[in-house]
């Protein structure tokens, strides 16, 4: 599994060489993660800013009201916002932590102002600027 987490596109063969499993055996075993749900799908990495994303935060937010209403109202909004995404339910002294990625710092003072801050659940907004990235291993 992690040679296919680091690269989805390998061949079964490559991934049979490097696992130590002949081929057949090798397609086997992968097509059983694919239907045990294992391997929940593949995706591609998208290069940031050739979608013109220059712009990442992570926002957390808390809501006025602790009800399961409260929640799924805020989590419709987020499904809904294309800026958002990553939105984690999380414990501690707030309810939500989400990563947001627009064009730049006015997108990101829009989306801040007129999506999050519009909402009328939320009661506490805190953004932390993204610098660099110098580990990410998301897919």
């Amino acid at each position: 599994m992690q040679e296919l987490s680091r690269n989805g596109r390998i061949s079964n063969i490559e991934l049979a060489e490097k696992v130590g499993l002949s081929p057949s055996a090798c397609l086997r075993r992968v097509q059983d993660l694919e239907r045990r749900g294992v391997i929940a799908g593949y995706r591609a990495r998208i290069d940031r800013g050739a979608r013109g994303i220059g712009f990442v935060a992570y926002a957390t937010v808390g809501l006025n009201a602790h009800t399961k209403a409260a929640q799924q109202a805020f989590e419709r909004a987020m499904e809904a916002a294309p800026e958002v995404v990553e939105c984690h339910n999380i414990t501690g002294a707030v309810e939500y932590l989400l990563r947001i990625e627009v064009a730049d710092l006015p997108a990101y003072k829009a989306f801040h102002t007129d999506v999050i801050g519009t909402l009328p659940q939320v009661n506490a907004i805190t953004s932390y600027v993204v610098m660099g990235s110098p580990k990410d291993a998301r897919a």
